[in-house]
């Protein structure tokens, strides 16, 4: 027997929103503030105008887990996330579907085994290393775009195997191009017009293909550990490989993927630890007992930075909403959602359910401690790497970057954050600090050393 079904309830008058744009301002002023509204007005279903047309909004984890798990396959990302950046991103992992999908990530999986993992985190803590020593520390010392250049030279590092070929200069073009690229997502005007989002996005485009094309003759002629040379020469049981354009196409999602999420990662660790010297110096003595360069095992061995990894993912998550296109009729928790509706899937909302996390707005790591982990709650309540096919393919290379980063920082260095201070931060494309995310950072004198 067929399980009945209710249509998508109908947009009360004041959350029409304005013209065209319907509810964008009040996403992009608080979009947690949007969500809790659509929740408590709607339930886990929503109608949400925007761009002109009527949106479906998914929040809470079982609403979410159905998107994810998407039995029936009728959400698609290709169709919803071309739409917002795909002449961008086009043919990233993320924007292909089902069985091309699949082909695409069984080749790219090989790319992030267990040996490949180990040898990229032993190169990391010397190009983290190069990167730290170009810092000046003092007071107000805006974090965030500091991090960005660093996440952004280790991904042409450890990425790439190097860009020999360009200077700070043009790595600093190349950093721009990915936040056109990026920002693109909000953009109103959608057109290959100047000086609007899509026109500096189609822009940075070219700027990143040109430098992906530069170095791809020698990384196909040479194998090396880099990821960059590994898409190159990868190819599976069957013989199934990349092409040219599918190797710069990934390559340029990737690099976009792991030095924006990792960055707003690292930036939120540090506001909090700067705001909790109690879990600063508890990461710290951890750091300390092991040496400068940590192998993956001995990444994985660090509780708590691991602890505050996870909440701060889970307090400020790096992608605040994910996106899918129905391809045929289906329905979520009960709720009718017809072929062709844009679908939003609200991740952020689902870490600060009072349902499922104990004063959710709190910064407080010890709930995904053994003896509680409020994480298990739900599968679903904690969610900050999508869920099902599509779930973040580098994941785990996320994490040992994050922790290569914080525990050469805890060794090298202390820093402290106005309790009091709120982030203020912009939701135009992946959430970032608007004022550079200012924290006051001192060299450690202590000769760590010793204690090796």
């Amino acid at each position: 027997m067929t399980t009945p079904v209710r249509p998508i309830p109908d947009v009360r008058r004041e959350d029409k929103g304005l013209p065209v744009i319907g509810r964008l301002l009040d996403y992009l002023k608080d979009p947690v503030a949007l969500m809790e509204r659509q929740w408590t007005t709607y339930g886990a279903v929503s109608p949400l105008p925007v761009f002109g047309a009527k949106a479906v909004l998914l929040l809470g984890p079982d609403a979410c887990e159905e998107a994810f798990r998407n039995k029936d396959k009728a959400f698609a990302n290709g169709p919803a996330w071309t739409r917002l950046v795909g002449p961008f991103f086009t043919r990233g992992l993320m924007l292909i579907d089902f069985e091309e999908h699949h082909a695409h990530r069984r080749i790219m999986q090989e790319a992030f085994t267990r040996d490949r993992l180990e040898s990229y985190a032993d190169s990391m803590g010397p190009a983290i290393e190069r990167g730290l020593a170009g810092w000046e520390p003092h007071q107000d010392f805006r974090a965030y775009p500091a991090l960005k250049q660093l996440t952004l030279d280790i991904a042409a590092d450890i990425f790439m195997g190097g860009a020999e070929d360009h200077g700070p200069e043009e790595m600093d073009r190349v950093n721009r191009a990915f936040i056109a690229c990026v920002q693109a997502a909000s953009g109103v005007v959608r057109g290959r017009i100047p000086f609007t989002r899509w026109g500096k996005a189609f822009a940075g485009r070219e700027v990143l293909e040109e430098f992906l094309r530069h170095y791809l003759p020698a990384r196909r002629a040479t194998r090396t550990s880099d990821i960059f040379s590994v898409l190159c020469h990868i190819e599976t049981d069957a013989g199934e490989r990349f092409g040219d354009d599918d190797v710069v196409n990934h390559m340029i999602f990737l690099m976009m993927a792991a030095h924006d999420t990792s960055t707003i990662t690292v930036s939120t660790m540090l506001q909090y630890l700067g705001q909790h010297p109690e879990w600063q110096e508890r990461c710290r003595r951890e750091s300390e007992a092991l040496g400068d360069h940590p192998t993956l095992a001995e990444l994985e061995s660090l509780e708590s930075i691991d602890l505050v990894m996870k909440e701060c993912l889970r307090l400020v998550a790096p992608v605040t909403i994910l996106v899918r296109k129905t391809v045929k009729d289906t329905s979520v928790q009960g709720v009718a959602i017809p072929q062709d509706s844009d679908v939003i899937i609200g991740v952020q909302y689902s870490h600060l359910m009072e349902e499922h996390w104990t004063d959710p707005r709190s910064f407080d790591p010890e709930r995904f401690s053994a003896e509680r982990r409020e994480d298990k709650s739900h599968r679903y309540a904690w969610e900050p790497f999508g869920g099902g096919v599509h779930k973040c393919i580098g994941l785990y290379f996320a994490g040992a970057e994050i922790k290569t980063i914080l525990h050469q920082l805890l060794r090298g260095y202390t820093w402290s954050v106005d309790p009091s201070y709120v982030v203020p931060m912009d939701y135009h494309s992946l959430p970032f600090p608007t004022d550079g995310q200012p924290i006051d950072l001192v060299r450690r004198v202590e000769d760590h050393t010793a204690q090796e």
